[in-house]
């Protein structure tokens, strides 16, 4: 697609970058943002920002959030641009959720489970109401703190698997391949199931939300159920090569969800409960929770089912829900456009032409018609 250069425009720009840092610091007699007070206190944008940008390191997510002026978009940009420079020295063992070290964890599917609910820090119970003691900036309560629990919590899914009701997990590769790496491997299609999470893993939230939304009005047939959903401390394990046994090197949040979903049954497969699942950095349900739903929408095809929605289209989902590109391929349309659009211009000015003539040519003969009329009237 050819742009044409703005010359000339040097100052200009560099004076459009000294407004920007200007407004964005706003009054100066206000105290200035630190990265602590956001990466503290705006826990949800820095866990969104750490997830989307594929990179976990919530100081230099605090840190795009403030450059960018809160545009959570262009800070996902800045940081998936930062991680891209990185050298990459080792490659983790698969996480084991089942070991993860429980803040939240609910089913709606059971009311007792083993291990118990958990409902944890959430909006899900509170009044959506205005607090106006946040802007009298009033000291908040302790919160109620318990004994930690070292033992892990089996999945809730567990136990329809037991008894053959839900769909067992289906590895697209052999046991001893390794997984897809979007980072490193460009998409294709079709593609794997371990390459279409990770895609909705960094994928843009509000895309993948309303695309669940949609699974759930009719356009994708999922009729779901929150099979668990967890959030916690998981630990990250790697194994040097020069060391030749595996070590911890962090412990990092995350959240997981595990839909269910009803499935009539196939001529190969029996009446039976389906999965979707949801993994994201960080406190990021909501955007767990969508993407398990699209995950389900797009494994129709293997299921059997028709497809025929939007959720349901690999391709459409996978090819349009990373912002960083969305956001590039939409803003890119504020660059000068110059010589495409003359030659937009010239050609309706050209085609306009040509149909002028066929305009022309209807005039003689319906004053003819006219003329004949008058004699008519006139005998």
């Amino acid at each position: 697609m050819p742009y044409v250069a703005v010359k000339g425009g040097e100052q200009a720009i560099q004076n459009a970058e000294a407004l920007l840092q200007s407004q964005r610091r706003g009054n100066p007699a206000i105290p200035e943002l630190t990265l602590d007070q956001i990466e503290q206190q705006l826990t949800l944008a820095v866990e969104r920002v750490m997830c989307e940008g594929n990179l976990y390191d919530r100081g230099l997510a605090a840190l795009a959030i403030k450059q960018s002026w809160g545009d959570l978009v262009e800070a996902i940009f800045l940081i998936r641009a930062y991680r891209t420079t990185l050298p990459r020295f080792y490659y983790s063992q698969p996480l084991d959720t089942s070991q993860m070290q429980i803040q939240r964890r609910i089913s709606s599917i059971f009311k007792d489970v083993p291990g118990g609910q958990n409902l944890g820090p959430t909006f899900d119970y509170i009044h959506r109401l205005l607090d106006f003691q946040l802007m009298a900036e009033s000291e908040v309560s302790s919160a109620p703190e318990a004994e930690a629990s070292n033992e892990p919590v089996p999945w809730v899914i567990d136990t329809l698997d037991q008894e053959g009701l839900i769909q067992a997990e289906i590895n697209d590769g052999s046991p001893t391949s390794p997984p897809f790496d979007l980072t490193r491997q460009p998409l294709t299609f079709p593609a794997g199931r371990d390459a279409r999470l990770q895609n909705l893993a960094r994928a843009d939230e509000g895309f993948l939300l309303s695309l669940a939304y949609s699974t759930q009005r009719g356009y994708g047939r999922n009729h779901p159920f929150a099979g668990e959903i967890r959030m916690g401390e998981v630990e990250v394990v790697i194994c040097p090569e020069e060391l030749g046994f595996e070590i911890a090197i962090a412990d990092i949040t995350m959240t997981e969800v595990q839909m269910v979903n009803q499935f009539q049954g196939s001529k190969e497969l029996p009446a039976q409960f389906t999965r979707g699942y949801g993994l994201t950095f960080g406190y990021n349900e909501r955007k767990a929770m969508s993407m398990a739903l699209v995950d389900r929408a797009m494994r129709s095809e293997e299921l059997g089912e028709r497809v025929d929605s939007p959720a349901q289209n690999i391709e459409f989902v996978l090819s349009h829900s990373d912002n960083v590109e969305a956001q590039g391929f939409v803003q890119h349309l504020k660059l000068p456009h110059y010589i495409d659009f003359q030659a937009e211009l010239n050609l309706v000015r050209k085609m306009r032409q040509n149909q002028q003539p066929e305009k022309n040519h209807d005039v003689p003969h319906a004053e003819t018609q006219r003329e004949k009329e008058k004699v008519r009237k006139a005998k």
